[in-house]
């Protein structure tokens, strides 16, 4: 049945894809990878566990373990674009395979810098109730859109749910420069006790002209 559950998971995710951010006005699209059979070159893995992750059917899946921000397990990042040269959007579709149940319970983008997370943009767990963090907004949707826009020195956060056309604004904030940055797809803080899956489709990063306004871009 939990095979069953997931391939379906798999199936709406795969047909709910984040429209094509090429197309979309003053965006430019610098990397996609939209999982096809392997992933695209240039990341890496931290703490890889190949027995817990997948891809299938366009789509990335990772089991959720136990685990904090600085022990995160299989969790994939590369190259951030170069923020001082001009703004970029990271887009990310996260969808849960199972109600989380376990506190911080989470799935997301983080950015890194010399190898330490300084920031996340991820669906979480927090007191009984699923809500992007930073903003701390609430949503219901098992499939959520997740859009980090970032610039020299700030970072505005974006989501949709499921369903929804626009993306609505979850928090704003300095983003300081720092040496080696790198952006991620992770998960973590997951049961010790039972099988939860994150399903990670659709990861772009685009680069935006100065004409372009956040909430405007890559409808």
């Amino acid at each position: 049945m939990k095979l069953f559950f997931l391939n379906v998971i798999v199936f709406i995710s795969a047909a709910l894809q984040i429209p094509d951010v090429s197309a979309a006005e003053n965006a430019e699209l610098i990397f996609q990878d939209n999982f096809q059979g392997q992933l695209a070159d240039g990341w890496d893995w931290i703490r890889q566990n190949p027995a817990h992750w997948n891809i299938r059917d366009g789509n990335l899946q990772i089991r959720v373990v136990p685990g904090r921000a600085d022990t995160v397990k299989n969790a994939l990042v590369r190259p951030a674009p170069l923020r001082s040269e001009a703004r970029f959007a990271i887009d990310l579709r996260v969808t849960n395979d199972s109600i989380p149940t376990e506190q911080w319970e989470q799935a997301g983008i983080t950015w890194y810098q010399n190898g330490k997370p300084i920031f996340k943009l991820v669906k979480e767990l927090v007191d009984g109730k699923v809500m992007i963090i930073p903003g701390r907004k609430l949503v219901d949707s098992h499939a959520v859109d997740l859009r980090l826009v970032v610039t020299a020195d700030s970072y505005t956060a974006f989501y949709r749910e499921r369903g929804e056309k626009n993306f609505q604004v979850a928090a704003s904030g300095k983003l300081p420069p720092g040496e080696n940055e790198q952006v991620s797809i992770q998960c973590y803080h997951g049961p010790p006790d039972a099988e939860h899956w994150i399903v990670f489709s659709s990861f772009r990063i685009s680069k935006l002209t100065d004409g372009a306004k956040s909430r405007r871009v890559l409808p």
